[in-house]
Formats: structure tokens, C-alpha cells, sequence
């Protein structure tokens, strides 16, 4: 049987285990064919024939249950749909099987030794079904109970996995919100403000409020409503505009062309424009342009900056705020983050979720 993991394997291993594999069930249809015919050992030619049929039923029925197994694994997995693939493994295995073994009868019998086709069918001829069925059943037991075992297994790795990538998220994120550096510019653009635009800075300080303020309300949360993520990312851009003047320019989708139920993990915007302020030159005379775009479906977010790489101080970034988000994304859609670096932007596009309804 060729599995995911034997595909995989260098030509000369997998001819090894070929080998093995068809030493193990010539071994094995040695036992059964001179335990099932005793009086065989005094007729070499009864001796070869008994031989080849059952080395013929043992190498069919376990390459039918062995390549059932793989496609069922690709078809309904024990996991997921763990009745129907139950369902799926006995109609195949046992349809399989019993095809098999009627070819096999039908070229022994008709081909070998000419008898007529009816033989197949006839009232006795129950026997030549039997015995192989039952070592089907036995093939097929094991078989499909290392794949259920195997899967259960793949299950209990992943979700370790995906729980410790969401308690590093978490820690991540955390880190973030709590990051003193943006605090301290903040501060610093505010206390500018006070003197020289008291307005804006009462601006400036409900908006810093709300930021904070949705910050606490995300913690703990794994998704939040796109139209909340864009609202935060707008107060946000907002502080940091203050702070970047004409040198930072940014587009954002319409508020109408959200979908009410689209959702995303929170504070991913936040981690995308703050990469692309720390890791980008901004400047009056050459604006970092940072664009975040809606599909016209509303499934995919994509955030795109200019190009302008500076030099980040050691310290200042620990390079794993996109992977922590690759990781919460694997915890909630099979659907992956797509990063493209290209000569003039770098753009990460977020697949948007959709909260069930009810």
C-alpha cells in the first residue's frame, strides 16, 4: 500500500519496503496455503497451484484494502465525518474485496482449468467466498483501524500545535498592546499639541482613549466584526498621522462594502500598519502610501505598503508578530495568510470569516 508518507520516501527505501511488505505476505500465504491443505505436501503441482491462489488472494485483498484506505482518507475522514466514512469502509472494502475474489475464481476456474462460467455461481460454490471474505474482514480491520488510529493521533498533534501557536499569539498580542513605545510617542505628539493645537488634541486624546479602549475589549476575544477592526484601524491611523503628518498617506475600504457578518481576529490591522511603519522610511518628500482594500466579495483584506526598507534597531522588532498571525489564522480556517514581497510593495492579504448567524 502507498501511503502519503511513502510518497514522500527516497526510491530506494521505498523499494525496500515493497520488498519486505511482499516477503511478509508470501510468508504469510505459505502458512495458510499448506494449513488449509496438508495433503499437499506429496503433490508438488497441488502444492504450487494452492500456493499461488492464496499468494494471489493475500497481495490482492490487502492492495484493495490498502488503496480503500488512502482514498477514503482523502474522500471522508475519520475526524470529520467519522459515520459516513464508517459506511464508505464497508461498501468499498467488501465490494472490493468481493470483486477480487471473483476475478480470481473466474481466472482460475474458467481460464485454468476451462470449467464452464456458471461454476462461479453455483449452489457450492459458497466455500470459494468464504475463507478469502473472512480474511478480507481481518485485512480490513487492521488496516482501517491504523488509519482511524493515525488520524486520531494527526488530531491530538494538531490541536497542541494550534494551542500553543495561540498562547504565543496571545502573548504576542499582549505584548503589543502593551508596548511602551507607542505610548511614549504618543505622548509626545500630545504634549506638542496641547501648546500649539488645543483642538486636536482633545481629538487626539478621545481617540487614544478609544484605542485603548478597544484594545481591553479584544483581549480574549478570537474573532471581532470587520467593521470594529476598520473603526479601531481608523483611530489608530489617526495617532500615528499626527505623529508621521504628510509623510504617512492611507486609502480604507467604504464602510458600506463590509459585510455585517465579517469577521477577523482582533488587532491584525494593528500589526500590519505597525509593521509597515517600523520597517519603512517615511517621509514628506517621499509619503509611505499604505493601502487597505475589500475585495468585491468582502472575503479577503488586503494590506499593502510601499516599499522603503530602513534599518530596524536590535530590539526594536522580535520578527515574530506575522507568524503569531499565521498561527491564530491556522486556529480558525484552513485558509492561509498570503504575503507577497514584491520590488515595489510588500502586501499581506487576511481571509475575512463569517460569523454564523443565531
Amino acid at each position: 500500500m502507498m501511503t502519503s508518507s511513502s510518497r514522500t520516501m527516497p526510491p530506494l527505501r521505498q523499494g525496500r519496503q515493497w520488498l519486505r511488505t511482499l516477503l511478509i505476505m508470501a510468508g504469510v500465504a505459505l502458512g495458510i496455503a499448506l494449513a488449509s491443505c496438508p495433503s499437499c505436501w506429496a503433490n508438488p503441482r497441488q502444492l504450487g497451484v494452492n500456493l499461488t491462489l492464496t499468494f494471489a488472494y493475500t497481495v490482492s485483498l490487502w492492495l484493495v484494502n490498502g488503496y480503500s484506505v488512502e482514498w477514503l482518507d482523502g474522500y471522508a475522514r475519520w475526524r470529520t465525518e467519522p459515520v459516513k466514512r464508517l459506511l464508505l469502509t464497508v461498501v468499498v472494502s467488501l465490494g472490493g474485496s468481493l470483486l477480487v475474489i471473483l476475478l480470481i475464481n473466474y481466472a482460475f476456474i474458467v481460464l485454468y482449468l476451462g470449467r464452464p462460467v456458471q461454476l462461479l455461481w453455483e449452489a457450492g460454490a459458497l466455500g470459494r467466498y468464504l475463507f478469502p471474505l473472512v480474511f478480507t474482514c481481518i485485512v480490513s480491520l487492521v488496516l482501517h483501524s491504523r488509519s482511524f488510529l493515525l488520524s486520531w493521533r494527526e488530531a491530538l498533534v494538531q490541536n497542541e500545535r494550534l494551542q500553543k501557536e495561540m498562547a504565543q499569539a496571545e502573548a504576542e498580542t499582549l505584548r503589543q498592546q502593551l508596548d511602551p513605545h507607542f505610548m511614549f510617542n504618543a505622548l509626545n505628539a500630545l504634549t506638542s499639541l496641547v501648546e500649539d493645537e488645543p483642538k486636536v488634541a482633545v481629538r487626539f486624546i478621545r481617540q487614544l482613549s478609544l484605542v485603548y479602549r478597544y484594545v481591553l475589549d479584544a483581549r480574549g476575544r478570537e474573532v471581532v466584526p470587520l467593521h470594529d477592526e476598520l473603526a479601531f484601524a481608523e483611530s489608530y491611523l489617526f495617532l500615528q498621522r499626527i505623529r508621521y503628518g504628510e509623510a504617512l498617506q492611507v486609502t480604507m475600504p467604504a464602510a458600506a462594502a463590509v459585510p455585517p457578518q465579517a469577521v477577523v481576529p482582533p488587532l491584525s490591522l494593528q500589526l500590519l500598519i505597525e509593521n509597515a511603519l517600523k520597517h519603512n522610511v517615511a517621509t514628506a518628500a517621499q509619503p509611505l502610501q499604505l493601502r487597505i482594500e475589500l475585495d468585491a466579495a468582502g472575503r479577503h483584506l488586503r494590506v499593502v505598503n510601499t516599499l522603503r526598507p530602513r534599518r530596524v534597531a536590535p530590539g526594536e522588532s522580535a520578527g515574530i508578530g506575522l507568524p503569531n498571525l499565521r498561527g491564530r489564522y491556522r486556529h480558525l480556517t484552513p485558509e492561509p495568510v498570503q504575503v507577497a514581497h514584491g520590488e515595489a510593495e510588500f502586501s499581506v492579504t487576511l481571509p475575512v470569516l463569517t460569523l454564523a448567524a443565531g
